[in-house]
């Protein structure tokens, strides 16, 4: 076998290129001189970022980077994380603006002015205060898309109480692990949640979870879905309290204490595919500069004027930083959605963005690949002509779809921000800036102004244009993280160690550099295929797929082969309108590969199947269909949204369809 080459292989081209209008630049909040200017003096500029917010006491110095690879950012500096979110905007006359839109799966509707969330994160604090938390303790929330979550997060910030957010959808062993691990003193949860129509118990499962757990002394419990639900609510008295008797009766005055720029915010845990979830932990002033300037220059964002609408989850990192803290600091009017985007119809997010005249919205390209599978003709009854910035996150953006999101939901001119980050970064790193790129489809393009990441060999050497590598951050960022909760070592270990003699950041992801210099995210590296020697990107092949018309979604993984090392094996999902994917159509797509990339990279066997096994977070989970592929036992499901997935995956493999 031909032997390995250092980097990637750049295989795809893509030519395209999309200008902003004259009219959007001459409007946009960022200009092509804050480049230069972060350029001149990184402190400096960061500075001026971090004057957008109320300090209580200003800072000494901007970064100390003696004790890297843990940094210190506006150091000296003490501000109050929820104040800066909530109530100076009230104090400057904003309290009648809405701040949140809350639309409930079942239809229920809540607008909550920033003066209404000033009152209900005061309450909520003094609730939180009265069960003796303070500074330093551990609070974990495990609640769907309900105000109270945002609300929950704001009052533990207010009183520099720690929270730790667990997606609800999560397992009682995932939430255990996750209380344990921070040892959570108080639990927030809600009864029940709407999904797909339907209540579902939510306490049930928590207490399950919380079986023994030592650290826990009160549940605090959100009622949502009430006499919906068809069993009682288990409750342990002396210990479960109802968010609406606790928090009700409380004084809606309560002062904020200003907290070191270091005081730790949040702890979120990222649940990786083995081994036990890492706590990543994120701290107040440089966090929330970064969270607050990225959502002001990479969504172009006007307080007062637009109306904003993420659809992550505040499970996740995206619904942290860009639905609760950069948001909110800057005066946000957005859309909190509590369900499913099929519920009870596939237009329902356009029916929502519709209804209150969305400008700016951000998604995760596995539910923009799953509106194209529902065909255009959903979106096209709806008026989504409110929309200026569309915005996209999560993984790699392919091509077809990123033209498909312009063309169909953007009226074929509303900038797309294709964005990279991670939990670790705690802000976006990479991403286009609306009203000066000239955008690619499905490239995040370049390090945003104050921002240093590159492209390098495995000798930490800068790769040159059109060469692949490590996406790598060489220099410290006010959003980083400051350390994985209580394993040091595993911080070092898992992101430093492996470029560790330059001080470079790596997380895992692979990129290349197009022939203009431009960013290309390629996924994971543990997700590059090794083809005869080429080493290849699972997205890179995943795209070419997916450039074609019948297409609506593909997974691909290498498996092992013994002529080549390993071959290639698709997974992919038809569009509504294709045929039925037969023999002929497999040959089509094959050929259709080979003509995108190369021979190399023609699949060895493409399998058609109805559905892909996601995380909850809509990443596709490889390692299982790299099961499959390779005729192994399936191995973990229980982080996949649906795990009977996997089921019909290999009953359908064992034909041996589509193999050459």
């Amino acid at each position: 076998m031909a032997e390995q080459s250092p980097a990637l292989d750049n295989l795809l081209n893509e030519s395209r290129t999309f200008p902003p209008s004259e009219e959007f630049s001459a409007q946009a909040n960022a200009t092509a001189e804050l480049y230069d200017e972060a350029n001149a003096d990184r402190d400096a500029f960061w500075a001026k970022q971090a004057e957008r917010l109320h300090w209580e006491t200003k800072w000494s110095q901007v970064l100390d980077w003696s004790g890297a690879p843990f940094a210190k950012w506006f150091v000296g500096g003490k501000l109050n994380v929820a104040y800066n979110c909530v109530d100076r905007h009230v104090d400057e006359g904003h309290g009648e603006q809405i701040a949140i839109h809350w639309v409930g799966e079942p239809g229920d509707t809540r607008d909550l002015t920033y003066a209404d969330l000033k009152r209900e994160v005061s309450k909520a604090a003094n609730a939180l205060a009265s069960l003796g938390l303070r500074a330093g303790d551990v609070v974990a929330i495990q609640l769907q898309m309900v105000p109270e979550a945002i609300i929950a997060m704001l009052a533990c910030a207010r009183l520099g109480v720690l929270h730790s957010v667990v997606f609800g959808g999560f397992s009682p062993t995932a939430l255990r692990a996750r209380v344990d691990d921070a040892a959570a003193k108080v639990v927030i949860t809600s009864d029940g949640q709407y999904r797909r129509g339907k209540a579902a118990p939510m306490k049930t499962n928590v207490d399950e979870a919380l079986e023994g757990a030592e650290s826990v002394q009160k549940v605090l419990v959100v009622r949502r879905t009430g006499s919906d639900l068809t069993d009682e609510v288990p409750w342990t008295d002396g210990r479960d309290l109802w968010w609406h008797e606790l928090v009700d009766d409380q004084s809606e005055e309560h002062t904020p204490e200003a907290f070191d720029s270091e005081h730790p915010l949040y702890i979120l845990y990222t649940s990786g595919t083995t081994g036990k979830p890492k706590g990543i932990l994120h701290t107040s002033g440089g966090y929330l500069t970064q969270a607050a300037y990225t959502h002001n220059v990479v969504f172009d964002h006007k307080p007062g004027k637009d109306v904003y609408w993420c659809t992550a989850d505040i499970g996740w990192v995206t619904g942290h930083s860009y639905i609760v803290y950069g948001p909110l600091a800057n005066r946000a009017t957005q859309v909190v959605y509590e369900g499913t985007p099929n519920t009870p119809h596939e237009g329902r997010h356009w029916e929502i963005v519709q209804k209150y005249k969305v400008s700016i919205y951000y998604t995760a390209p596995t539910l923009i690949r799953t509106f194209m599978k529902w065909g255009k003709e959903i979106p096209e009854s709806y008026d989504l002509s409110s929309l200026r910035v569309l915005g996209s996150v999560g993984e790699p953006i392919n091509p077809e779809a990123w033209i498909w999101y312009r063309e169909n939901i953007g009226a074929g001119k509303a900038p797309i921000v294709d964005t990279w980050w991670q939990t670790e970064t705690g802000a976006i790193m990479i991403s286009p800036l609306p009203g000066v790129t000239s955008a690619k489809p499905g490239s995040a393009q370049r390090a945003l102004p104050g921002i240093s990441a590159k492209v390098v060999d495995d000798q930490a050497q800068e790769v040159g244009n059109g060469g692949g590598g490590y996406l790598v951050l060489d220099q410290p960022w006010p959003s980083m993280l400051r350390g994985v909760w209580g394993d040091e070592q595993r911080f070092r270990d898992t992101y430093w160690s492996r470029f560790a003699d330059q001080g470079f950041y790596f997380a895992g992801d692979g990129a290349k550099y197009d022939n203009d210099g431009d960013v290309w995210l390629l996924g994971r590296v543990d997700d590059v295929m090794n083809i005869s020697g080429h080493r290849i990107s699972t997205t890179e092949v995943e795209s070419a797929l997916v450039s074609h018309p019948t297409v609506a979604e593909a997974a691909v993984v290498g498996a092992a082969d013994p002529t080549t090392g390993q071959g290639i094996v698709a997974f992919v999902i038809l569009r509504g309108n294709a045929k039925d994917g037969g023999d002929e159509a497999v040959q089509e797509l094959r050929n259709h590969v080979a003509k995108e990339i190369g021979p190399i990279a023609k699949p060895r066997q493409i399998m058609v199947v109805p559905e892909l096994p996601k995380t909850r977070s809509g990443k596709i989970m490889r390692r299982l269909l790299r099961d499959v592929a390779e005729n192994r036992e399936v191995g973990d499901v229980t982080t996949l949204a649906d795990s009977s997935v996997m089921d019909l995956i290999s009953s359908g493999l064992g034909s041996g369809k589509g193999e050459e």
